[in-house]
């Protein structure tokens, strides 16, 4: 059977899937109803599967007729997502741009620019996922990723750029800090209430120090133990204690006075800020253009 007949009897089902009749079908497609209906009995007989339940009134998918559209949908959107990209070759971004993001990074940073890119470009519909664990772009079919943290061997077909890397400050309330003589020293601070980022089992990460002679990890007692750095500010601010938290995190709250940085000479570098994507698709315009943006305006800061 050639390649269009095929595509007719996908086309066939999926209207009739939809609208729930081979008349309708036959209205959407400009085809008679005894055609649409051979198209799908031609279908079935090439599957070796019924795909609908039959009766005088409606026409009910099966249950592999549901997994089949299902499939068939998707492929019928890829294709006419890749004529739409031919259409528009090196003029217009348009069509799917797959995207992965670190929770807290994405929301905060990263989804006021793809706002922007909406905007600019209408004809691209954007699908992103906000996650911390570790996704395989290429095994996920992802087009462009934000990574905090690095990676010791990348995998082929992936492009990179550094876009610099976190800073680790000290922070607290000015209402907890009024109350306690001014911390000076390392030693001072371990010695306050710690807001600790941790595990479920309770395992904390220590603070890190910065110095002349590299940087120091020390472990600290913690007041709190959480495992988001979101709720970490939120108690922080309440006066539970003093955290470490990177400047992406606290940028608005040290701004608004809501936190005041403590002993700013021992910031310490944290984890690299990394723009990823897929090689074999970097000169798509719709990849081309989020990576334009994203490298010239996002930043670990």
């Amino acid at each position: 059977m050639f390649p269009s007949e095929r595509l007719k009897g996908i086309e066939a089902f999926v209207a009739s899937a939809e609208l729930g009749s081979f008349t309708a079908a036959g209205k959407r497609l400009n085809l008679t109803n005894s055609a649409i209906s051979k198209s799908v009995a031609r279908l079935e007989m090439r599957l070796g599967a019924a795909l609908f339940h039959r009766t005088t009134r409606s026409l009910k998918l099966t249950d592999a007729g549901t997994a089949f559209h299902a499939t068939c949908v998707r492929v019928l959107g890829d294709l006419a997502e890749a004529e739409a990209v031919l259409t528009a070759h090196g003029v217009e971004p348009v069509g799917r741009l797959k995207l992965d993001l670190p929770v807290a990074f994405g929301r905060m940073r990263v989804m006021p620019l793809l706002l922007e890119f909406a905007r600019r470009y209408p004809a691209v519909r954007l699908q992103a996922s906000f996650t911390d664990r570790f996704v395989d772009v290429v095994e996920e079919g992802v087009d462009v990723a934000v990574r905090i943290g690095g990676a010791d061997v990348w995998p082929d077909g992936v492009g990179r750029r550094r876009l610099g890397a976190e800073r680790l400050v000290f922070c607290a309330s000015p209402d907890y800090l009024a109350g306690l003589p001014a911390p000076e020293t390392p030693d001072d601070l371990v010695r306050l209430g710690g807001v600790m980022y941790g595990r479920s089992d309770g395992a904390t990460s220590p603070w890190r120090f910065g110095g002349r002679t590299g940087v120091e990890h020390r472990a600290v007692e913690g007041r709190m133990v959480l495992g988001s750095a979101e709720a970490q500010i939120e108690a922080v601010k309440a006066g539970v204690g003093v955290a470490q938290l990177a400047t992406w995190l606290v940028r608005r709250e040290l701004e608004a006075g809501e936190l005041v940085e403590v002993l700013p000479d021992f910031a310490v570098e944290g984890l690299p800020l990394t723009l990823v994507w897929l090689t074999d698709r970097q000169l798509s315009p719709k990849v081309a253009a989020l990576l334009d943006l994203l490298a010239g305006k996002l930043t670990a800061d």
